[in-house]
């Protein structure tokens, strides 16, 4: 029988194997509020790595609200919702989300991976199906495996795939049918392709659920997301406080009112997770104030994402394409991604490396995403680095 040693023993060797193999990933210490420049071992750094897409995360109104929210309200609930953990402002912001998506009415969670993950389970069961795209986050393939619905996938963005699974689901019986697609493949760039997913759903009689983390707040119409930037309607939504609406914490489902009484009653990470903390939630609240009235922002935003890819291109960098603040500069190997992002830290400039098991072998990238508080000055310093990094490391 191995022993508690043996076992430290063993995970001390899986943590050499991927040290070894290039996958170890480290945390680098930001000693600043998040912004388009941080704080960073005594310097300060161009951050292009953050999903702060309207840079609100520093904004002075939502540190004065989750200030206010604090002094009324205190600085944390002690409980979880069902049993003395919900105040006034919970629901307040929960019918706040539910107005601004257009949905009937609106839960909060702790995280966008808490509500993706106590989303399936208690509205699915063995004789359902869920319909999942390949890429989609792992929140939700977490959340459809702690379902006990039946589990089909189609290729990204596939929808003669989509459309095969469909078929499948209904000859094997299935009573309901729910598509689930992240409406921004956040490593990627790439937009579901809603209104063909749409409308295959109206034609086979399924639900659609999309997990719009990466598009609240500054896609489509007063940034209300994927689905309004279509054009189309979808059954159920996820997403995030944490990127665009103020960059903290805390998650949501918006959905029918069945829905979300339902999720209410059975959702386990809601049932069993403490409320979310007053400050959150008083920033929340201003944060979709600013957001709807954010159409200059929304205009720098894409007007720097634009700018960026153009100046990427011209570099000679190999990009995904698309129209989103996500660019990413494709690079293949998690060693190259790495050594490119250290280069690229000594020039100043704050990135990440992506690689396996974030993204498939082979495909390692740094994932470079746009704020709207960015000036041409600060993308014309992040592109010259760039270029430097990149024939440093024989990129270009």
């Amino acid at each position: 029988m191995a022993t508690k040693a043996e076992f430290l023993e063993h995970l001390d060797g899986v943590l050499a194997g991927i040290e070894r193999d290039g996958l170890f990933k480290r945390e680098r210490l930001i000693a600043s509020a998040q912004g388009t420049h941080v704080a960073m071992a005594g310097r300060e750094m161009l951050n292009l790595c953050a999903n702060n897409y309207l840079g609100l995360a520093d904004d002075p109104r939502l540190v004065a609200a989750a200030e206010a929210a604090m002094r009324g309200h205190g600085y944390g609930m002690a409980s979880v919702r069902f049993i003395c953990g919900t105040q006034d402002i919970h629901r307040t912001l929960e019918a706040r989300l539910a107005a601004f998506l257009g949905k009937e009415d609106a839960i909060l969670f702790a995280a966008c991976f808490d509500a993706n993950g106590g989303l399936f389970e208690p509205l699915l069961g063995p004789e359902d199906a869920i319909i999942s795209d390949a890429l989609n986050h792992a929140s939700i393939i977490d959340g459809i495996r702690l379902s006990k619905a039946r589990r089909y996938r189609y290729a990204n963005s596939d929808m003669g795939d989509l459309e095969a699974q469909l078929l499948k689901a209904r000859e094997d019986g299935a009573r309901f049918i729910m598509i689930a697609t992240d409406g921004v493949f956040s490593m990627d760039g790439y937009l579901a392709k809603l209104p063909e997913i749409t409308a295959l759903a109206e034609r086979h009689g399924a639900m659609v659920m999309v997990d719009d983390c990466h598009a609240t707040g500054f896609m489509g119409p007063q940034g209300r997301g994927t689905p309004a930037h279509f054009g189309v309607e979808v059954d159920i939504l996820t997403g995030t406080l944490g990127k665009a609406l103020g960059g903290a914490l805390g998650g949501y489902i918006a959905g029918p009112q069945a829905v979300i009484d339902l999720l209410r009653q059975r959702a386990r990470p809601y049932l069993f997770s403490n409320a979310l903390p007053p400050a959150v939630v008083g920033a929340g609240l201003a944060a979709l104030d600013i957001v709807e009235a954010a159409d200059d922002l929304r205009a720098r935003l894409f007007d720097n994402a634009r700018y960026w890819r153009a100046g990427l291109e011209a570099a000679g960098f190999r990009l995904l394409p698309g129209e989103h603040p996500i660019v990413p500069v494709m690079l293949g190997e998690a060693r190259l991604a790495q050594a490119m992002a250290r280069d690229l830290g000594e020039r100043g400039v704050h990135v990440a490396g992506f690689f396996f098991p974030v993204v498939p072998q082979g495909q390692a990238r740094i994932r470079t995403q746009m704020n709207a508080r960015l000036t041409k000055g600060d993308l014309d310093f992040g592109l010259e680095a760039f270029a430097a990094a990149g024939r440093a490391v024989g990129v270009i």
